[in-house]
């Protein structure tokens, strides 16, 4: 991490609103005079549906039907419209986020900020804009070696089981932050839930 100033993020890359809240913290971040960088934590979105090895039982009813995919889907429609996006698909009901979220924490920790960004921005960009599978192995080692990481450093990262605790830990330190849900952008004791607009970032920041 740089020395700039920083903005803490949580999110998941399956979250539509976590894609369209990147697209306006870009677009604030290029109003500001000085760099902001991005100090990601990781949320699991799917945590009500995920077995003790990790995978996903999309059978579990977890209280999201027919009608909630509708508003949100027309809540990200509004929002795409609103900063100009586009997208492949609103929602990504059956993608497992979690080996996207291995390999990008490590990266966090082990390389350097401008690496994790490039990776990081890769993975949104192969799921809302190309429709991707972001948890394919093949695709994660593909995002990384454009990012200059070594495949094999991918893949020995996605077999770590202490690497797997540590996130785990950070999934169940965001609830105990208080994030509910995501995106959440947090500066010095202060938050906003949701794909505000640059404004409300700036509120958020500067404090005007």
């Amino acid at each position: 991490m740089t020395d700039s100033e920083r903005i803490t993020v949580y999110s998941d890359y399956v979250c539509p609103f976590c894609y369209l809240g990147r697209q306006s913290l870009a677009r604030y971040q290029e109003s500001r005079d000085e760099e902001l960088d991005i100090d990601w934590h990781p949320f699991d979105l799917r945590s009500q549906k995920r077995n003790p090895d990790g995978s996903i039982d999309f059978s579990v009813d977890d209280g999201k039907d027919e009608d909630y995919y509708e508003q949100a889907k027309q809540g990200v429609r509004r929002l795409q419209n609103r900063y100009d996006v586009e997208m492949k698909q609103e929602i990504a009901t059956d993608v497992d986020s979690l080996p996207a979220q291995l390999v990008s924490y490590y990266l966090k920790e082990h390389a350097d900020y401008e690496t994790w960004l490039a990776f990081d921005e890769s993975v949104f960009e192969a799921l809302w804009q190309h429709g991707k599978d972001i948890g394919d192995t093949e695709l994660l080692v593909e995002l990384a070696e454009s990012v200059g990481v070594d495949g094999e450093e991918v893949e020995s990262a996605l077999n770590d089981e202490t690497l797997r605790s540590e996130v785990r830990e950070k999934f169940g330190e965001a609830q105990q932050h208080g994030v509910t849900g995501v995106p959440t952008f947090a500066y010095e004791g202060y938050a906003a839930r949701g794909a505000v607009p640059p404004e409300q970032l700036e509120r958020l920041v500067d404090g005007v």
